[in-house]
């Protein structure tokens, strides 16, 4: 639809416009050949040239799409990677720690073990020397 517009009046605010709507008006058929350029015939020679640049370019995003697909693949194993170096590090330094506490463990049972032994000891003492007297007696009697 073409339109048409007029001017109403001027205000302080801004202006007014009336926009008329009115149905396309044709002269006659409009010629498509004055617009448009005339397409020349190709040669094969520029048709073959043509085709080589297509495939060129063709080429040329393959080995872009395997070059980054490559990058990819690289960036996967560097990742495996470091999990199972991260993994592995985790490991050795769980088995560092419960190695450390079976040994601490081991130290103060033993700790505990020659502490009992030498309270027994002291104990054994302290009776001989208690009775050793009567020994000496019991022992005279004999």
């Amino acid at each position: 639809l073409a339109s048409c517009l007029k001017e109403l009046n001027k205000r302080s605010s801004g202006q007014a416009f009336e926009v008329i709507l009115k149905p396309p008006s044709f002269d006659g058929v409009p010629e498509l050949n004055a617009t448009m350029p005339q397409r020349r015939e190709l040669s094969m020679e520029e048709i073959q040239k043509k085709l080589e640049a297509a495939e060129e370019r063709r080429k040329c995003q393959e080995a872009e799409l395997l070059k980054h697909l490559a990058e990819k693949r690289e960036h996967e194993r560097d990742v495996i990677q470091k999990a199972l170096e991260e993994n592995n590090n985790f490991i050795k330094n769980a088995k560092e720690k419960l190695e450390q506490k079976m040994e601490a463990n081991k130290e103060n049972r033993e700790a505990l073990l020659a502490a009992m032994l030498e309270r027994l000891q002291e104990k054994k003492k302290k009776l001989t020397f208690s009775y050793s007297p009567y020994l000496f007696l019991f022992s005279l009697s004999l």
